[in-house]
């Protein structure tokens, strides 16, 4: 199961007791934070987010408004006394924003920090629990998104019935990746007989900030969440077209064509107080649209 947490969803200006980007996205017992404006670490106490289960970061870009909160989470989690190991994973010029940072308010970090600059569209994690993928946006600057997807394994196993045919434990892990079964006598017991095809892995996708793009499309598709920007209102697509950002329609019109099953939309320009014209205007392109609202979570 996945699910996600929304921290902050406005753009570079705070206002209306809207807090710049950062999203939680829980996976069991871990969870990763996905870029991390001014403000993000008091967000996180508000929604009781346990720092302690958080051991990835995703920065999409050095814009101040999805970075600016980064260095005060990191160095509250050393005054916390945090012994276990943090990745961070963003552009490379980051790892020296942070080395300086750091340098000169002489803080050493009570535990190990591990820096990944992302260069290229890759699988940047994958463990036991999610595999992490990063793909282009285009923006004003190098920008990246995050397809997060569930690793679970492919075939789900009876074990009565594996138990019946006397499959040892041992032989378990390669039941689930589809093998069949030989006995010490030669005797042949088919996958599918002691296994079932597992739920088909959730998947979120996180565009960050973006110009309309259809390139998009292919990286997203059929996702089940699909986080997309919408800066501007449609009367403003000029403005949105000049400062590489999106408008609702656009990010409608990116849903539908990547047949995603649910559209999340955030970043909302400091010049709109009230979002429920946000929300009408998606909905004309894309039915399944939901706002991202502070403190909402989404089930995956």
């Amino acid at each position: 199961m996945l699910a996600l947490t929304i921290l902050g969803n406005n753009s570079a200006i705070p206002a209306w007791d809207r807090n710049p980007t950062a999203h939680i996205l829980q996976c069991i017992d871990e969870c990763y934070l996905i870029d991390c404006g001014e403000g993000t670490q008091i967000q996180m106490a508000k929604y009781k987010i346990r720092r302690s289960k958080l051991n990835h970061i995703f920065i999409s870009h050095l814009h101040g408004d999805h970075y600016f909160g980064l260095i005060g989470l990191l160095t509250s989690m050393s005054l916390l006394n945090r012994t276990q190991g943090l990745h961070l994973h963003a552009p490379a010029a980051l790892e020296q924003i942070i080395t300086l940072q750091l340098s000169v308010a002489d803080v050493r970090l009570s535990y190990q920090l591990y820096f990944h600059a992302i260069t290229s569209e890759s699988i940047i994690v994958k463990d036991s629990k999610i595999i992490v993928e990063s793909f282009r946006v285009r923006h004003r600057i190098e920008c990246w998104g995050f397809l997060f997807t569930e690793n679970k394994n492919p075939r789900k196993i009876d074990s009565q019935r594996a138990k019946a045919y006397e499959i040892p434990t041992s032989f378990y892990e390669k039941l689930q990746k589809g093998e069949d079964y030989i006995t010490k006598k030669g005797t042949i017991i088919p996958n599918e007989e002691v296994t079932t095809e597992a739920v088909k892995a959730k998947r979120y996708a996180y565009c960050a900030d973006t110009i309309y793009d259809e390139n998009l499309v292919e990286k997203i598709k059929s996702v089940d969440l699909l986080y997309h920007e919408t800066t501007y209102l449609k009367a403003l697509h000029l403005r949105a077209a000049e400062r590489f950002h999106s408008t609702t329609i656009q990010a409608g019109a990116i849903a539908k064509k990547g047949e995603v099953k649910k559209l999340l939309i955030g970043h909302f320009s400091s010049k709109y107080e009230i979002l429920d014209e946000f929300l009408a205007e998606a909905k004309e392109v894309f039915e399944n649209t939901e706002l991202a609202i502070q403190g909402t979570s989404f089930r995956i």
